[in-house]
């Protein structure tokens, strides 16, 4: 199984590395546009969509994404990004209510979820690539270091459970873990300038270290809530993995949880600086 995730790993990286430093934004965007797809046929799955319905319902995310991106308002794209700033917290909610059977309401306020949150993560991704790569990475960086964080300080300290019935490996301990860890990188990289401009020496440049102190915890709570209302959806339909497309990692969704409400939410506090 290590072996399986390592070389997953390394392929992605192969991809994605040349995507990202050497190939022009648009081959970005294609790779965006097929995660959008294929996450959307997970979504759809997890949402407890049949067959040919759930690549029906990720065709569905996909021309929402492009649709969206056709448009040439930038004003009507801001709105797309606090459109799904609003889906995360009714996704909240619904974390609150806790595991169920999934009903055909469910699956139909899922649906609605999914075709706003997916196509803002897509968008919200490209627009962080055109502020720079490093504003882009460094976004993904907090939500990897929050992971991290939280992976090995709830292994070695964690007791009290963040959420038992949805992700019983995780504890309050290692979100803790997690935010700090995720907080010295951001508040380094914004006080230090290294590989200048990130998101975060942007925000400290316009607002100060105090604000984008905060506003990384807001960014690590996103990633959390978007990591359990995966699980969540995993544990109403039965599954563990979101798919099988990522030998050894399970689904796109499983890769970019985390990074489903971060993006939208960073890409639109950006517009304040």
């Amino acid at each position: 199984m290590l072996i399986t995730r390592v070389i997953t790993a390394l392929c992605l990286l192969l991809v994605l590395l040349p995507i990202l430093f050497l190939a022009p934004p648009v081959a970005l965007a294609g790779l965006v546009a097929v995660i959008v797809l294929l996450g959307g046929w997970e979504f759809g799955r997890l949402i407890g969509l049949p067959g040919a319905w759930a690549w029906g319902y990720g065709a569905a995310c996909l021309l929402a994404l492009l649709g969206w991106q056709a448009l040439s308002d930038p004003a009507l794209l801001v709105r797309l990004l606090q459109a799904a700033v609003v889906c995360w917290g009714i996704a909240l909610v619904l974390l609150a209510r806790g595991v169920r059977r999934a009903t055909p309401g469910f699956t139909a306020l899922g649906a609605l979820l999914g075709l706003v949150m997916l196509p803002a993560f897509g968008h919200a991704t490209m627009v962080l690539r055109q502020a720079g790569i490093g504003v882009l990475l460094s976004v993904a960086v907090l939500v990897w270091a929050a992971d991290i964080g939280a992976y090995f300080v709830g292994k070695a300290v964690g007791r009290r459970k963040l959420a038992p019935t949805i992700s019983p490996g995780k504890s309050w301990e290692g979100a803790l873990g997690g935010w700090l860890l995720a907080s010295l990188i951001s508040l380094w990289l914004a006080a230090s300038h290294v590989l200048a401009p990130t998101w975060f020496s942007r925000g400290a440049d316009a607002m100060g270290l105090l604000p984008v102190a905060l506003l990384v915890t807001l960014l690590v709570a996103a990633s959390v809530i978007g990591d359990l209302f995966e699980s969540l959806l995993k544990r109403q339909v039965g599954m563990k993995d979101s798919s099988a497309l990522l030998p050894g990692h399970g689904g796109v969704l499983d890769r970019i949880d985390a990074l489903l409400p971060v993006f939208p939410l960073a890409a639109l506090l950006a517009t304040f600086f």
